[in-house]
């Protein structure tokens, strides 16, 4: 082994799994936290907010998708620079930009004000989630790789259920005062607290190196080798000199010897050893800084666009707009519907179907508008409780799935989990109860956020690592596009009826299956 230059799974099977990769893991957890609180925390300030900022279910839309439009705008740039400049510093980077923006949201006055910082927050946060699932991909082999989304998975849970813990421990208090003349309330208070695993992440990911694979990628093989002898010696507990690799492959000679004309999704075929045609245009080398040759090399969005990887690219971002589309809709707006399910038991002895819910909070926005009663919001620490369940349910989905997705494969997970959540959401219509409401919203998120990281991790193991963050930010762009639509159009539904939003909610999804039903299989695949 230690005799000939050695590909990246060899190189990183040598390493092992252990220490290292577990304080990595750990380490993603904060940029999992402040990425879904980013997008979500506006979710669950709304039933607190409402009156402060005089929102009617419009405005709430508009709230919850302003984060998104921010991400939309940035998707493209952030992925170019990872795949140019790296992983590490750009972690470090943005999610210092998100503490400045999360305080800015903090201590905003108005309406207005809020919008604008949660716009901002949206673009410098896109790309710390999209460069993390690359980042921790490209330290794993191909064994564990197709645990790591689940894992992220499993982090994306645990976010979830932080976020109403912390909203029943700090919006139900009574909470006002000022500094420098600026009014701060419970909800305030709560997005200063959401600002907090921004801050650790900047923090922790100074102690990790850049991703080995992505050095290997720009010919930087002697600083590829020196992190992969500290993974070694951090998971075996020997001395870093014993690492069995001394030298790994040259990956731009061996693309110069070749044809730059033959770009090979070596990822999507599962038996495929070469890796030396992959177009990758960021690979240079300390030694070999042929400017012809640079030239020669297709750029990032030309590649993406060939006839190889077109028809790729549009597929795994269908999928990602058709699953956002109802999971992020019903995930953005389920604190708000539980907190008017809430308030409506302690004042109605009826049914409360989702029916009911739809229609309670369309008749209360409007009393609201034409009212000239004092505003009066009902907050306690039960509107918070359902959320709590739904996240819990979504934590149990994922450990199911992280343990069965290496049997079953990325593909079939996706189509199980899109097919029952797309039934559970039609079957809303039906819901008579609480408990059948919660149960339901619970299956449909759950399996909905795993089907969206699995379509997340078969775009990183689709594609080579020139391409990697780019298409996983494309495709996060898209996703979010199909956020903002869902989160726009679902109030306007709402008050057409019941089965407007229901409906759409459940049939996006079934389409994001008919189309995974036809993805590439990608079980075990070397990391290109």
């Amino acid at each position: 082994m230690a005799d000939r230059p050695a590909d990246f799974e060899t190189a990183i099977k040598a390493c092992g799994f252990g220490r290292f990769n577990i304080f990595l893991l750990m380490a993603g957890l904060p940029v999992v936290l402040a990425a879904c609180f980013a997008s979500a925390v506006i979710s669950y300030i709304l039933p607190s907010a409402e009156c402060d900022l005089n929102l009617d279910l419009l405005d709430k839309g508009i709230l919850n998708a302003i984060t998104y439009c921010g991400m939309i705008i940035s998707a493209m740039g952030w992925g170019y620079l990872a795949d140019k400049k790296g992983r590490r510093n750009l972690l470090i980077c943005g999610h210092l930009l998100d503490v400045i923006c999360v305080l800015c949201a903090a201590m905003s006055q108005s309406r207005t004000q809020l919008m604008i910082a949660k716009f901002f927050s949206g673009i410098v946060m896109c790309g710390p989630f999209a460069i993390l699932v690359s980042y921790l991909s490209e330290f794993h082999g191909s064994h564990f790789r197709m645990r790591i989304m689940m894992i992220v998975g499993i982090m994306i849970s645990i976010a979830t259920l932080t976020m109403p813990l912390l909203a029943i421990v700090v919006l139900p208090a009574d909470w006002n005062f000022q500094i420098f003349n600026m009014n701060f309330v419970a909800w305030k208070v709560y997005l200063a607290v959401c600002g907090l695993p921004s801050l650790l992440s900047s923090v922790i990911f100074g102690f990790f190196p850049e991703s080995p694979r992505f050095l290997i990628s720009q010919g930087r093989n002697t600083e590829a080798l020196e992190v992969f002898r500290k993974m070694y010696a951090a998971n075996t507990g020997k001395s870093k000199d014993t690492y069995p690799i001394q030298e790994l492959i040259k990956e731009i000679k061996q693309k110069d010897e070749g044809s730059l004309n033959k770009i090979q999704v070596a990822t999507i075929e599962a038996n495929t050893k070469d890796i030396c045609n992959e177009g990758n245009p960021e690979m240079g080398t300390n030694n070999v800084k042929d400017a012809t040759l640079m030239d020669k090399q297709p750029n990032i969005f030309k590649t993406l666009c060939s006839r190889q990887y077109l028809g790729l690219s549009i597929q795994v971002c269908l999928i990602e707009f058709f699953i956002m589309i109802g999971q992020n809709t019903l995930r953005l707006w389920l604190p708000q519907l539980f907190a008017s399910l809430n308030e409506y038991e302690q004042i109605s002895n009826e049914s409360t179907s989702m029916c009911t819910i739809f229609e309670y909070s369309v008749n209360k926005t409007n009393l609201m508008k034409n009212s000239t009663d004092e505003c009066v919001v009902i907050i306690t620490p039960s509107s918070y409780t359902n959320n709590i369940i739904v996240g819990c349910v979504g934590f149990i989905i994922y450990l199911a799935a992280g343990t069965l997705i290496t049997a079953i494969g990325n593909k079939r997970i996706q189509v199980i989990g899109l097919t029952v959540a797309g039934s559970c959401g039609i079957a809303l219509y039906w819901s008579s109860t609480s408990l059948t409401t919660l149960i339901l919203t619970s299956t449909y998120s759950a399996l909905g956020s795993m089907s969206a990281s699995s379509a997340i991790g078969s775009s990183v193991n689709l594609f080579p690592t020139s391409l990697r963050t780019m298409i996983v930010s494309l495709t996060l762009m898209i996703g979010r596009i199909g956020s903002i639509a869902g989160n726009v159009v679902f109030p306007i539904f709402m008050s057409f009826g019941c089965i407007p939003p229901i409906a759409m909610i459940g049939i996006v999804l079934y389409l994001g299956c008919l189309l995974c039903a036809f993805l590439p299989n990608s079980n075990k695949v070397e990391l290109k």
